[in-house]
């Protein structure tokens, strides 16, 4: 069977862990080569490894998103070893769980240099390529954060609703240009980032391949935006339309917040 995805080249970053290896693994199920961008090389090398016993081609590349001219290194690199990017993924991010009476300005600024100006650094890498060529799909994985703000997330919220915000009036503004744009919004996932959290029973971590696979339809299908699961996001989506009061209600008496399980926080780039 042609797997759906058959003779393209895709680039993910933070593809060392998490979400970012889940989504590189699936596009290479679907049959797209992959470039792998992220830190920590030891883990690109194993994420290679899988992608290679699946007869495609990895290439792995270290580089750190907050750096623009890395980013631009990164993705010429890619080109260079594939010939092109068809699919990029502007995955890497990190986390910060902090109530807003603690929290410091620098660790502000240091998510939205990560979260937000690391994925525009991605963007507008690869951008010019894209533009181009006449084609391409930009895909990033935001957060239902992006969408309704769940205490005690404040600095990650923010740059999760100003990455929804840029990408949203960038699909408008790159439709018919044969370039898509495609935001997914998963709830929490079992990632290394939030392994310091315990999640509700109504709300349990979700498995970052759910992430992976909606990236796939995202890119087969063209679709605009992806909530991850399905079901609870859009619900706390509609209450938050019928509501600020209801969606918040519905956060508070079923402790969306989660509980801190003593694990130590990672707070780095994946």
């Amino acid at each position: 069977m042609k797997q759906r995805l058959e003779g393209k080249n895709a680039a993910v970053t933070g593809a060392s862990s998490g979400i970012g290896r889940a989504s590189a693994i699936d596009l290479a199920k679907e049959g797209c080569n992959v470039a792998l961008i992220a830190r920590d090389i030891d883990r690109l090398n194993e994420t290679a490894a899988e992608i290679e016993k699946l007869g495609r081609r990895a290439v792995v590349i270290q580089a750190d998103i907050t750096d623009s001219e890395a980013v631009k290194a990164a993705v010429e690199t890619a080109i260079s070893e594939l010939g092109s990017i068809d699919i990029f993924h502007c995955n890497a991010g990190i986390y910060l769980r902090c109530a807003v009476k603690d929290l410091r300005m620098d660790q502000i600024r240091k998510l939205m240099e990560v979260d937000y100006f690391g994925c525009l650094n991605c963007v507008y890498a690869v951008l010019p390529h894209m533009l181009e060529r006449g084609c391409g799909h930009i895909v990033t994985t935001c957060s239902m954060d992006g969408k309704k703000g769940v205490p005690p997330d404040a600095a990650y919220v923010g740059a999760k609703f100003a990455m929804n915000g840029f990408f949203q009036v960038m699909r408008q503004e790159l439709r018919g240009s044969g370039i898509n744009v495609s935001v997914i919004y998963p709830s929490r996932m079992d990632t290394p980032q939030i392994r310091h959290v315990d999640c509700p029973g109504i709300t349990p971590k979700g498995d970052p391949d759910m992430v992976g696979r909606a990236v796939v339809r995202a890119v087969v299908k063209n679709k605009g935006e992806i909530m991850v699961p399905w079901f609870s996001c859009k619900l706390l989506v509609l209450a938050e339309a019928i509501s600020y009061r209801f969606s918040e209600w519905l956060i508070r008496v079923n402790h969306l917040s989660g509980t801190e399980n003593g694990e130590e926080a990672i707070n780095e780039a994946q």
